[in-house]
């Protein structure tokens, strides 16, 4: 199997059939984990498996696939009394789960644009615009988000079509100034310290960031690219804690 058919199956097996067993057939010996919710190993995994809740449910909404790196974006029912956003990215090898990275954030009643944290297209339509599309969004981090240089925004997002899924940040780049604006005022000034991981199948590019935001949290970006400029912004952030139940780091 190849890496998108290896976490399809494992996303039916694991965490839609909850069959803990096919933890044998799916996960590496030596699977690495990176959440802040779970231990390293394929053992930890099926554990959890095996104790998750009747009612629980993994709701899919998007499929990224980038070499061996496979990422998912959807909402999970059932992990607490809330149903979670989350993005999660696997690294594959020979045909296993090697290496998984995650982050997750209550879903709201109501976002600012009206829109759901998840919603928006889902398919992969422009393939061959991987890598044009890579090194827009990896220059826009260098430049924006890690940089700051605001005066350049407009190189790369869309003034006219620029849609927000942000809890708090409403459409257009008016709607990303005011929530800034708000967040300041609330001691959240939004600081990107180190792009990790840049994650991009067509039109899609999702970044994995580490920075603050009134706490050291990671960043979850992922951006819809149209014509040359970023028109779709849907994000997890997710603070860094004191502690974690393994030594792997977030990252």
């Amino acid at each position: 199997m190849d890496a998108r058919d290896v976490v399809a199956a494992a996303a039916t097996e694991l965490f839609e059939n909850r069959d803990a067993s096919a933890v044998d057939r799916l996960v590496s010996a030596s699977y690495r984990q990176h959440s802040a919710l779970i231990a390293d190993g394929p053992e930890a995994l099926r554990g959890l498996v095996a104790n998750l809740p009747e009612g629980f449910r993994y709701e899919p909404a998007r499929f990224l696939v980038d070499g061996n790196l496979v990422a998912l974006h959807g909402t999970y029912h059932g992990f607490g009394p809330d149903p979670l956003a989350a993005f999660d990215v696997f690294r594959v090898e020979d045909g296993k789960l090697a290496e998984h990275w995650d982050a997750l954030q209550p879903v709201v009643a109501q976002t600012a644009s009206g829109r759901s944290q998840t919603d928006g297209p889902t398919a992969v339509a422009e393939p061959e615009s991987t890598e044009a599309n890579r090194a827009l969004v990896t220059e826009f981090a260098e430049k924006v988000l890690k940089g700051a240089d605001y005066a350049v925004l407009t190189d790369y997002i869309s003034a006219e079509s620029y849609q927000q899924h942000n809890p708090e940040a409403a459409d257009g780049l008016d709607g990303f100034g005011a929530a800034a604006a708000k967040w300041a005022e609330e001691g959240k000034l939004l600081k990107y310290d180190t792009v990790h991981k840049v994650i991009a199948d067509g039109e899609f590019v999702l970044l994995q960031s580490e920075g603050e935001f009134g706490v050291p949290v990671a960043f979850y970006d992922l951006f819809r690219v149209s014509d040359g400029k970023i028109v779709e912004h849907w994000d997890v952030i997710a603070p860094i804690p004191a502690e974690l139940p393994h030594g792997n780091g977030l990252f």
